[in-house]
Parts: structure tokens; C-alpha cells; sequence
């Protein structure tokens, strides 16, 4: 139960401080060690496709291992200590896998611009939740990428985080953590990450295979619970939960879509070069502000059902195995 209990404690932590700038957070080293491990990497492997794709595969491999090594080290360490030490550790460690304040307070700014302030201000705010260019966007368009990040980051920084928080405590949280951000500052199909990063993506994907699933069916049920459209959410899944290069990205982004009863996706531009991404969903009005507020409250809404189902799972394997 002590794993349900730091879990608990460290979802009410989000919600209550969600991620003070203060307090130094494990996503920080993790994303030094990155780059640290990309130079000394590049330096030790062929410049080649074979000997980049090899750097990646060791890059991709070292991080989520050292960090699950690291932090059960670190987690026995308090524990010799004192029981309560661990435990405080564990909770602290849960609180910041998690990213529902944080995703919603920065998805409420770029509302907030639209609403209040200038279009540069919007895609400024936006600009610092997604990776694509944002000096061209629409005020639509700022608005769909605001969706867009909310219903993709909830699996990424939520739903998945909580399926390895309750299987394997902070220490496998961490360790999907890491396989995140590895994905986010590598996982690019550009000249520069075309190879290196190809096995973080492939990972990430992995990792999320499962978490982005559960998300998806989560958010479709959190639209009947926040007054969107279930039956809108549940048809443009199955409709378009496949249209995306990612096999995960779609899963979310299609039961956002739906249940708002707008268009999302559709080409975007990354670093100065457009991708041509499908359409999800299907545009029955226009996206317009207050789309995020209610992204947000779906958010919220799955992210309570999310971690009620898998503590309840939890509870009943805990109990099936004891018997």
C-alpha cells in the first residue's frame, strides 16, 4: 500500500503546487545528462547513419537504466535510514513525474493571451509547450496547438507516468520520465537526429504503447463527466486514433477532437521545414479560446480517473496475490 499512499500524496502535491520553479526537479538533470551523454557519444562513434543509430541505441539505453538504478540506490539509502524517509522521498519523487498543474497552468496562459493580450503573446506562451514553430499561427491555430498539447501530454506526462508510478513506485515513474524527455530533446527526423534519435522515439513509443490507450479511453469518458460530447470523443477515435505518424500522439489528440467537435492536426512546421500531418477530428465549428478551458477540465477529469482505476487495479492484485 505504501506505493498507493506515495502516489495519492504525490497527485495532491501537483495539484496543490504543481511545479514551483524553486524546487530543482529530476526532468532538469535528466535533460543535462542528455546532452552531456549526445557530445561524449558523437565523439566516440562514426559520424555514418550505422554509427549514429548505434550512439542512440547507447544513449537510449543508459539514461532510463541509470535513472532507475540511481533512484532505487537512493531510495534504499533512505530507507536504512528511516521508513519515513523513504516514503517522504517517494511522494516527493511522485509529485514531480506528474504534470497535470503544470500542463494546465501553461495551456491556461496561452487562453489567457488570446483572450487578454496580443497574438505575439499567445504564440509566445504557446511556444513554450510545443516543439513546432509557432511565429506564424493563427489564432486558431495557437489554439489548436494548445488542444492539441493538452490531450498529447496527458498521456505522456500523466496517464504513463501513473501506470509505471503504481506498477513500480517513483523509481519506474522516473525511469518512463526519462524515456520522455529523452524523446523530446532527441526523438526529431531531422538532418540532426534523423539516426542518433531514432531509438529514443522508438522507446518512447514502446514505453507509451499501452498508456497512450488507457488515455485516450479515459479522456473519452471524462467528455460525458465535463459536459462534451462522449459519443463525438468515442467516434473520431476509432475514426482517427491511427492518423499520425507516432503510433501514440493520434490516440488522445482523436478523443480531444471529437469530444470538442474540432478539427486538430494538420501540417505544421518544425524548425523551419513543413511536415505534412493528417487532420483529426472533424470541423464542425471554428477552435476558439475557450477550447482550452474545456481541454483543461477534461484533463483534470481523467487525470482523477486515471489514478482512481489504477490504484483500485493495484489494490485488487495486492489482495488477488494474498489470497
Amino acid at each position: 500500500m505504501e506505493i498507493i499512499y506515495a502516489a495519492l500524496g504525490g497527485f495532491a502535491l501537483d495539484l496543490l503546487l504543481g511545479d514551483p520553479a524553486w524546487m530543482p526537479h529530476p526532468v532538469v538533470g535528466m535533460g543535462r545528462c542528455i546532452t552531456f551523454l549526445e557530445r561524449r557519444l558523437r565523439a566516440l562513434f562514426p559520424g555514418t547513419p550505422g554509427g549514429e543509430r548505434a550512439a542512440g541505441w547507447v544513449l537510449a539505453a543508459a539514461l532510463p537504466l541509470g535513472t532507475l538504478a540511481l533512484s532505487l540506490g537512493l531510495l534504499h539509502l533512505c530507507r536504512l535510514i528511516h521508513p519515513v524517509l523513504a516514503f517522504t522521498l517517494e511522494t516527493v519523487w511522485c509529485w514531480q513525474a506528474l504534470a497535470v498543474r503544470g500542463l494546465a497552468a501553461e495551456s491556461e496562459n496561452v487562453r489567457r493571451s488570446l483572450t487578454g493580450g496580443t497574438l505575439e503573446e499567445a504564440r509566445r506562451a504557446v511556444g513554450r509547450i510545443v516543439g513546432r514553430d509557432t511565429g506564424a499561427l493563427s489564432p486558431q491555430g495557437v489554439t489548436r496547438a494548445a488542444v492539441e498539447t493538452v490531450a498529447e501530454n496527458f498521456a505522456d506526462g500523466v496517464a504513463s507516468p501513473m501506470v509505471y508510478m503504481l506498477l513500480g513506485g517513483a523509481p519506474l515513474a522516473l525511469c518512463c520520465k526519462a524515456v520522455n524527455t529523452m524523446d523530446s530533446m532527441v526523438g526529431y527526423k531531422n538532418d540532426r537526429y534523423l539516426h542518433f534519435g531514432r531509438a529514443a522515439a522508438k522507446l518512447d513509443d514502446a514505453v507509451n504503447l499501452l498508456p497512450a490507450r488507457l488515455a485516450a479511453l479515459l479522456l473519452v469518458l471524462s467528455a460525458g463527466l465535463t459536459g462534451e460530447s462522449l459519443p463525438g470523443a468515442w467516434r473520431i477515435w476509432r475514426r482517427d486514433r491511427r492518423r499520425h505518424a507516432s503510433p501514440n500522439s493520434a490516440q488522445t489528440e482523436s478523443a480531444m477532437a471529437g469530444a470538442l467537435g474540432i478539427r486538430l492536426g494538420g501540417p505544421a512546421s518544425y524548425f523551419g521545414q513543413i511536415h505534412g500531418k493528417p487532420f483529426i477530428g472533424d470541423a464542425l465549428r471554428e477552435a476558439e479560446p475557450r477550447d482550452i478551458l474545456r481541454a483543461n477540465r477534461m484533463l483534470y477529469a481523467a487525470s482523477v480517473l486515471c489514478l482512481a482505476l489504477l490504484c483500485a487495479l493495484r489494490i485488487l492484485i495486492i489482495k488477488g496475490v494474498s489470497l
